[in-house]
């Protein structure tokens, strides 16, 4: 009997240990920033935006028309511009996309019951009346106080028709250019700096190889004149997700003659089929999507490797002018239109993305994310006179603070987020110091179970105030509708607090954080 009482308490001492070493060994979620060490500043273009002629982003979006009920200055919405007004939005592309290699812009510009009508055989096959051009384009960069990002037709196009609109947007010379655009109504320059060369030019810009595109660059760019001392940022037609060849053809062939080579990527499930509904999914769906959208850390990191290669001084920004969610349009819509919801779900997406941009800031140098109002993972929804934020939106205002700061490098250790045997990292963070030494840090918990406890060092700074807001809802498919608008918008976060010279923070599961420290 002794025997056997003294073997039942082996074996629970033996289960103890077991379970004090599993509780011993568990990862642990430490922050350490180094905070008297950052050298590089996040580009505050890493936060722009992308505005293409596709469904009702500019019709119906931003432009209503001079005769609108909707309230509107010169014919675009004054709710859409106060809104993106808010969140700083630096830079805005345009007019595509697919659409600017079939966009020719003469038929923009003059008496607007002149201009040709044209078909957009990319999205919708709707007819535009080319109503809203580059004046108007233009006029609503300056109501938004941004830069605007004009792609030229490299598809279709001509060298001529480029190197034109270069003159008519940029020259205060005696020239036709310049002469048209005054009879136009605009008698200074607009001083155009960021030009995008063609866009996808391995797909529906043209189908090129990389090669060929390399000499299309250098040949177009040449025309591309510099007026009035305004030195154009000529962005190349980069690649496609992990097309690392056309990274290394390009860097080799037209190297520093480019100021940016772009990349697109997008979180999406598959190119054939159905992309999954963007408001109904299961835990598999959305840990399928936290997965694919920290890819952009992998690729960016082998693209920049390419481009240290040929360009170690980094002189060519890399240039993520398209990225986001892509999800089936919403039911009853046109699939050329591609409007789709936005949910807590794409708020993570958003907030783990501009982390990782973040943190390649000494590389990359602007990002648009796709696309501002009624397409894609969009910043707005609209709907006649009717708008409401996205949950995207206020990811953006929340991490504004991070616009032309010093990025603060950062060690970060983080248990996984585990399902059906696999395994992604939880929590993904960015920091930086603003101009007037604050510090903000940026974090989110993709594990839609578990709050998880931050311990937090800061390194070589003193603070005594510490601050957040967070944005988070009980369910991952929450959104704003029309209806209900306030469904998901950011709150005070007071899980933060100050602790033998660190911060603890208990983020929430499924949440983004920002928090302030002074």
């Amino acid at each position: 009997m002794k025997k056997k009482f003294l073997m039942i308490n082996l074996v629970i001492v033996f289960f103890c240990c077991l379970l004090t070493f599993g509780q011993n060994t568990r990862t642990e979620n430490t922050l350490v920033i180094n905070a008297d060490s950052g050298k590089n500043i996040i580009s505050r273009h890493i936060y722009g935006q992308f505005s293409e002629h596709l469904g009702h982003c500019i019709y119906g979006g931003f432009w209503v028309g001079e005769n609108s009920p909707i309230p509107n200055v010169r014919g675009i919405r004054k709710d859409v511009v106060e809104a993106l007004k808010h969140i700083q939005i630096p830079n805005l592309r345009w007019p595509g996309g697919c659409f600017a290699d079939e966009y020719h812009w003469k038929d923009g510009i003059g008496p607007r019951d002149k201009r040709p009508t044209m078909v957009n055989t990319n999205w919708g096959g709707v007819t535009e009346d080319n109503s809203f051009g580059t004046h108007e384009f233009l006029d609503l960069c300056q109501q938004l106080g941004t830069e605007p990002y004009i792609t030229g037709n490299v598809g279709s196009g001509t060298v001529q028709e480029m190197a034109e609109w270069v003159e008519y947007l940029n020259s205060d010379g005696q020239n036709p250019m310049s002469d048209l655009r005054k009879a136009n109504g605009r008698e200074q320059p607009w001083n155009v700096k960021f030009w995008g060369v063609g866009n996808e030019s391995w797909g529906c810009g043209g189908n090129m190889r990389p090669e060929f595109y390399a000499d299309q660059f250098r040949r177009y760019a040449t025309y591309c004149r510099n007026y009035n001392g305004n030195s154009l940022f000529k962005i190349a037609s980069g690649p496609s997700s992990d097309d690392y060849n056309w990274t290394e053809v390009m860097m080799k062939n037209v190297g520093t003659r480019m100021n940016g080579l772009s990349l697109h990527y997008y979180t999406v499930k598959g190119w054939s089929g159905s992309k999954g509904s963007a408001t109904k999914f299961n835990e598999d769906e959305y840990f399928d999507i936290i997965k694919r959208c920290l890819v952009i850390d992998e690729l960016i990191t082998k693209h920049s490797a390419i481009m240290d290669k040929y360009d170690p001084a980094k002189r060519v920004g890399l240039i993520v002018d398209e990225w986001g969610t892509w999800f089936d349009v919403e039911p009853g819509t046109n699939p050329g239109f591609l409007f789709q919801q936005n949910t807590l779900r794409d708020a993570l997406v958003a907030g783990i993305t501009l982390n990782i941009l973040n943190s390649h800031c000494d590389r990359v140098k602007m990002a648009n994310i796709a696309q501002v109002i009624n397409v894609l993972q969009s910043m707005i929804l609209t709907d006649g006179p009717k708008m409401c934020l996205t949950p995207t939106y206020h990811v953006f205002d929340l991490y504004k603070v991070h616009q032309d700061a010093t990025l603060l490098p950062l060690t970060l250790q983080t248990e996984n987020y585990e399902l059906n045997g696999q395994k992604i990292p939880a929590i993904t963070a960015s920091a930086s110091k603003d101009k007037e030494g604050v510090i903000h840090i940026s974090l989110t918990n993709a594990d839609p179970h578990r709050d998880l406890t931050v311990n937090c060092k800061i390194n070589g700074t003193d603070f005594s105030e510490i601050s957040g807001r967070i944005l988070t809802a009980q369910e991952l498919n929450a959104h704003n509708t029309f209806d209900k608008p306030q469904t998901i918008q950011p709150a005070d976060f007071k899980g933060a607090k100050i602790a033998h010279h660190q911060v603890v923070v208990k983020l929430p599961a499924k949440s983004i954080v920002v928090l302030t420290l002074k």
